[in-house]
């Protein structure tokens, strides 16, 4: 457990901030662009394009890419709102629909990065059925995996608890249901810090006074696919962004991190 003098409320701590909807002009960080495919960093906090689940916008991640790449874009997948990380991105509805093809064969390779109230186990999966489309309807088959990167004590008193608990999650998702992640988490007893739909609020409000965290700490941290087009295999990483970089520093989880995967070729090669 971290000392408890270093514990003090963020500076600015009472302004409300919604990141990634800043500057609507901003360009979207690109990690990967051919003729055929783009991968792109959506910030936390924009939406991906309209929708009845996002009200009355006028900012959209895909009308950003499209001033930006001057041309047509097709989402292949999607992120929530408050989801930062990696987009794949079509120039072309064939491209669209052969990423499409490898999404459904659940041959995609998804990694995603998340800091959750409590300890769970070292590793472990949650085997549990969500709906589809929206919190409601018929459930079907779902299953996430997670490896716990590091866990930390906060000396800051919560009702009868005088310190809590947090952890950091790699996770794997198998299967791509409705806000999954946040609802197996929510179902683990270890919901996601920032999710103010399925959290805490207590702990929420605790990371944005001490740490300056004003957005759900989920992040679409890596994709392992193969090109639509050519079939050679890409491993990507989205960067993390401030918020993250510093909440990492702060409970020294910046060296938990473990290095990107090699590609096969590239492994084939050594």
């Amino acid at each position: 457990m971290l000392a408890a003098p270093a514990w003090k409320p963020a500076p600015g701590c009472a302004v409300r901030y919604r990141a990634g909807m800043d500057d609507a002009t901003q360009s979207i960080e690109l990690v990967y662009e051919d003729a055929d495919l783009v991968v792109a960093v959506k910030p936390a906090g924009l939406a991906v394009h309209r929708s009845r689940l996002v009200g009355r916008e006028d900012d959209y991640l895909v009308d950003r890419l499209r001033r930006q790449l001057d041309g047509p874009v097709h989402l292949a997948n999607r992120l929530d709102r408050a989801t930062s990380g990696l987009v794949l991105v079509a120039r072309s509805r064939e491209v669209a629909t052969a990423l499409g093809e490898q999404l459904m064969a659940r041959t995609v390779a998804k990694t995603y990065l998340a800091i959750v109230r409590g300890w769970p186990d070292e590793t472990g999966a949650i085997d549990y059925p969500l709906t589809v489309g929206s919190m409601t309807g018929e459930r079907k088959p779902a299953l996430t995996r997670w490896r716990r990167l590091g866990q930390v004590e906060v000396p800051i008193a919560i009702g009868r608890y005088p310190e809590q608990r947090y952890s950091l999650l790699e996770l794997m998702p198998d299967t791509g249901r409705y806000r999954q992640l946040r609802r197996h988490l929510h179902h683990a007893h270890h919901p996601i810090i920032g999710d103010t739909t399925l959290g805490r609020g207590e702990h929420n409000r605790l990371f944005r006074q001490y740490f300056h965290s004003h957005r759900m700490l989920l992040h679409a941290w890596r994709l392992a696919i193969a090109h639509p087009t050519t079939g050679a295999p890409l491993a990507l990483d989205a960067p993390l962004d401030a918020t993250w970089q510093q909440l990492l520093a702060r409970f020294a989880w910046t060296d938990a991190l473990p290095p990107a995967p090699t590609p096969p070729s590239a492994a084939a090669a050594s």
